[in-house]
């Protein structure tokens, strides 16, 4: 097993769009019962991410970053940040995803880190994401990193899918003020 240092960090482009698409999709159906469908999970997520997916990397405009992990093993995992998403808040990572069986090895932090570092480069300002309340593990894994709960609201369906919820999920929101913190 590759030590973090050990990781390569590159910007994603449309031929990483199955690569990416089918991890997001793995990381939903693990983490979100309960509060996504489940037919939803069972049956569409792969496509809806791979839609999701080939039109974020399609058109890369410099408004968000898609960052890949890779060491000698290949993908361990993704970062998505969405620059100046929020006036407030500032730039939004929209995802943070890594290989199950690669999980508890530094990936997620060193992805984070590059996440941060990327705003810094755009022009600084504040970063924030948002998790599932019910993802207790993720939750642990920002606080831990520094990331401050500021408040919550009710979880988007997927693709404005009202069907694709499982009663009415909550999102916290989590934030880090200055994002050079997270930067190693």
């Amino acid at each position: 097993m590759a030590h973090p240092a050990e990781l390569s960090i590159r910007r994603g482009g449309p031929a990483d769009v199955e690569l990416i698409a089918g991890l997001h999709a793995d990381s939903w159906r693990r983490h979100y019962r309960g509060a996504y469908s489940d037919a939803y999970l069972d049956g569409d997520v792969e496509a809806d991410r791979l839609e999701v997916w080939s039109l974020r990397l399609a058109n890369q405009d410099g408004a968000a970053a898609t960052l890949l992990a890779e060491d000698e093993g290949g993908f361990v995992g993704f970062v998505h940040v969405v620059f100046d998403e929020d006036p407030y808040w500032g730039s939004l990572v929209d995802n943070l995803h890594v290989v199950w069986v690669r999980k508890r090895n530094g990936f997620g932090s060193r992805l984070m880190s590059a996440a941060a570092g990327a705003v810094v480069e755009h022009g600084g300002g504040g970063l924030y994401l948002w998790v599932l309340e019910q993802n207790t593990a993720a939750q642990a894994f920002y606080e831990a990193r520094g990331g401050r709960r500021a408040d919550h609201r009710l979880v988007s369906p997927p693709g404005g899918w009202t069907d694709r919820l499982r009663g009415s999920p909550i999102g916290l929101r989590y934030v880090w003020t200055d994002p050079s913190s997270l930067v190693v």
